[in-house]
């Protein structure tokens, strides 16, 4: 027994690891895809920036450029950025869909490819403006877009990475790159080396806002990918309501009062069907019927508090308040028996119902040992409801319900038919009983 724990342990922490390391990657290429369409849009917006000084202002670009540049080779070079970018982005894209995630060694190249492009507009502004007005102009400030940016990568690493690019970068262009005939003076290399240095510092602090970020994201991922797998699983057996329910209360032991609408269905002679027939027609069979009713008891607020064999116990107004939990259980009793006559025309196996209905207050809550607990109702509301179900088998009815269901409906419920004062097991006196169609 203990192995099979330790094994059945081990898949369950496998599996959700697998989901969770999927959501995450999933995650971290979504940001991944935000960053890369605001370097598009940025680049566009420089692009556009560019045109228009250019043509409108033509004496503006002489004067920076000295005459020596035509602003069409930057151009180039950000229509070059944007259809990388898009490129990189269709991949991601790909990738998303298949499940996959990024290669690593892409992601670095990728950042690599990105960053040198500052770089080759450094050396045109060199070339025509000269070292030391170009090293004081705008391309040096580029680097910072994609060091900013780099943040939505999520990755340490990878941010890091981009911030020791632009500054080695950098640096190798202010010291080491002199066009031949610039005549440019010998350089400061601690001036130049401090520059590339907080250029660097950067990038290292945008690694850990990213980091940052991703851990936000997996403690988020990971409290969602817990909560759905326990609500997959434990939803299986009870309602997704009394998931939350439960999820929401923990370990608390706290009941209280409710006042509710029980409901009490069984399959009549439902054991002396299956006899003939073999156990998969008869799981096969009664998944297909208690599919169609649960879908009902969905509609109409209901919840199926717990299974019964072939029947259930099924509440309105819990966990969760209603007032009018009489008439939501009274409409989803009608439908279910109308849905079931529905079924029996299809089925070679028809099945009768019998439905019983009491409303009045109830001890609800998570109720059980601390080591497990269950939320559920207690008390002499649900005891009558019980009985009530089981006197459509001595009256001959299919539903039944209580006196204080019928004072619920008011006038809403014309149809009743007055069984008068039953016996019922477990009451010293006769109650009495409606019976609707």
């Amino acid at each position: 027994m203990a192995g099979f724990w330790s094994k059945g342990t081990t898949q369950h922490d496998s599996t959700v690891s697998a989901d969770f390391h999927h959501a995450l990657m999933q995650q971290v290429m979504s940001t991944e895809l935000l960053r890369i369409k605001a370097l598009i849009g940025t680049a566009a917006l420089l692009e556009a920036t560019g045109l228009v000084v250019y043509f409108f202002a033509p004496q503006v670009v002489s004067r920076a450029w000295h005459g020596n540049l035509s602003p069409v080779y930057l151009v180039y070079i950000t229509g070059l950025l944007i259809l990388f970018e898009l490129w990189v982005h269709g991949a991601i894209t790909r990738h998303m869909r298949k499940g996959l995630d990024l290669p690593v060694i892409r992601r670095y190249i990728g950042v690599l490819v990105e960053t040198s492009l500052p770089t080759v507009v450094l050396a045109l502004h060199i070339r025509s403006m000269g070292s030391e007005q170009a090293l004081g102009f705008v391309a040096p400030l580029v680097y910072f877009v994609f060091i900013i940016l780099s943040t939505l990568r999520l990755d340490f690493w990878l941010s890091t990475f981009t911030g020791f690019v632009a500054a080695a970068e950098l640096f190798y262009m202010a010291v080491f790159f002199h066009p031949a005939g610039s005549g440019a003076p010998e350089p400061n290399i601690y001036y130049h080396a401090s520059r590339s240095a907080i250029i660097l510092i950067c990038g290292v602090l945008a690694g850990a806002v990213g980091t940052q970020l991703r851990r936000q994201f997996a403690a988020s991922i990971a409290a969602a990918t817990a909560r759905d797998r326990i609500t997959n699983l434990f939803g299986q057996h009870v309602s997704p309501q009394v998931v939350e329910r439960l999820m929401a209360e923990g370990a608390s032991t706290e009941s209280d009062i409710r006042r509710v609408a029980v409901m009490f269905v069984d399959f009549r002679s439902f054991t002396a069907g299956a006899r003939t027939r073999s156990p998969q027609e008869v799981v096969d069979r009664l998944d297909g019927a208690f599919a169609v009713l649960v879908d009902i008891l969905d509609r109409h607020g209901g919840i199926v508090n717990k299974f019964l064999g072939d029947g259930f116990l099924a509440l309105f107004g819990a966990p969760f308040e209603s007032g009018d939990a009489a008439h939501h259980a009274v409409a989803a009793a009608r439908e279910m028996l109308a849905a079931n006559e529905r079924a029996n025309v299809a089925s070679s196996w028809p099945l009768r119902i019998g439905i019983g209905i009491h409303v009045g207050e109830v001890v609800a809550g998570n109720i059980g040992s601390p080591r497990r607990k269950e939320y559920t109702v207690i008390g002499d509301t649900v005891n009558f409801a019980a009985r009530l179900e089981a006197l459509n088998k001595d009256l001959g009815s299919q539903f039944l319900i209580s006196s204080a269901v019928r004072d619920a409906l008011g006038d809403d419920c014309t149809d009743a038919v007055s069984r008068g004062e039953v016996p019922v097991r477990g009451y010293d006196q006769p109650v009495p009983v409606w019976q609707l169609g």
